[in-house]
């Protein structure tokens, strides 16, 4: 490790299979607490290059334990987190939301690192149990339409790293890896990034893996659509620049659009709105972020009939009822 932090400290970067050991050292507790750190911050003072990023993402699959979901086609909405806006749980939101939209959905999700509250922290809070195995998340994709996939029951590396990032409550590499390692390698996905940079190399990478995709960066620094600023939108057939009027929906402020100070309070607000009881700018950031995952899984939608698809399934109670089965499942 001690030549590994002198070849960063000099502003050199890695190749693709010195990043992939990295990661498979770090599993295999080759190395200490403040090496580790050390290691994360210099990726922290410098952008990560394309190939960097690919040999971290493999290192992490080589580890992974993988499941084969192929035959239910789900997609995953998940953001890299990282964004510092501590906003409520959407991603996760959205995600029940699609379900009960009828698009299968198996969600990557992990605690709460440079958040107060991610999605596996809300999903415990309010009694979702997480399954390891690839029967249990087929019965929870056949009786919910939806599956939640706990990163560190599937990734063996984030065990040895995750009190390391914990201490260090900021975003790492780790956050840009999180919707690229999902262990079901879904093929259709809505991403969202927290910077211009990382959206060029997730558009390589879903590409080249002949990925359904639609990839969201809100230029305020969101990495989801917010509808506070306007957003960068990627997707397999074009890029460009789209804005709370695309919806049909009003500009929101920052401020409501906040999350909880505590899981508890990230949890009440989740659940509030997956009630139906969201304030009018909570739900439309959910619809909004919804409509963008069901024209994902489905194009031939024009975005306003996917949005009236979620509004169907929020409002509806579609998008409750999947929670409540998925909860139901010991």
């Amino acid at each position: 490790m001690k030549e590994i932090l002198n070849h960063l400290i000099q502003h050199k970067t890695l190749t693709t299979e010195q990043a992939k050991e990295i990661v498979i050292n770090m599993a295999n507790d080759k190395y200490t607490d403040a090496q580790m750190a050390s290691l994360l911050t210099t990726f922290i003072m410098r952008p990560i290059t394309l190939e960097e990023l690919r040999g971290f993402r493999e290192g992490m699959l080589q580890l992974a334990n993988k499941v084969d979901l192929s035959d239910y086609n789900p997609m995953d909405l998940c953001g890299t987190g990282g964004d510092g806006k501590d906003t409520f749980n959407i991603s996760t939101l959205s995600s029940f939301v699609t379900a009960g939209a009828g698009v299968p959905v198996a969600k990557h999700g992990n605690y709460g690192v440079s958040s107060i509250s991610g999605s596996s922290s809300v999903m415990e809070n309010l009694g979702i149990h997480f399954k390891s195995t690839e029967a249990e998340l087929k019965e929870q994709l056949t009786e919910a339409n939806i599956c939640f996939l706990h990163a560190p029951l599937f990734h063996p590396a984030m065990k040895r790293i995750a009190p390391v990032r914990k201490a260090l409550g900021v975003k790492t590499f780790f956050n840009m890896l999180g919707p690229l390692t999902n262990p079901a390698q879904p093929k259709v996905q809505l991403v969202g990034l927290f910077n211009l940079e990382l959206l060029r190399m997730y558009k390589y990478f879903l590409q080249a893996e002949n990925t359904q995709y639609c990839i969201i960066h809100a230029l305020d620094g969101y990495d989801e659509c917010s509808l506070t600023k306007s957003a960068k939108l990627v997707n397999n057939k074009e890029e460009k620049l789209i804005d709370a009027s695309y919806f049909n929906s009003p500009i929101i402020r920052e401020e409501e659009i906040k999350g909880g100070k505590t899981v508890e309070e990230s949890a009440y607000i989740f659940w509030q709105i997956l009630k139906g009881k969201g304030t009018s700018a909570q739900n439309n950031v959910v619809l909004a972020n919804s409509a963008l995952a069901i024209n994902t899984y489905y194009p031939e939608l024009s975005i306003l009939e996917a949005k009236a698809r979620a509004e169907e399934s929020l409002l509806g109670g579609k998008a409750k009822e999947k929670f409540e089965i998925l909860k139901e499942l010991r």
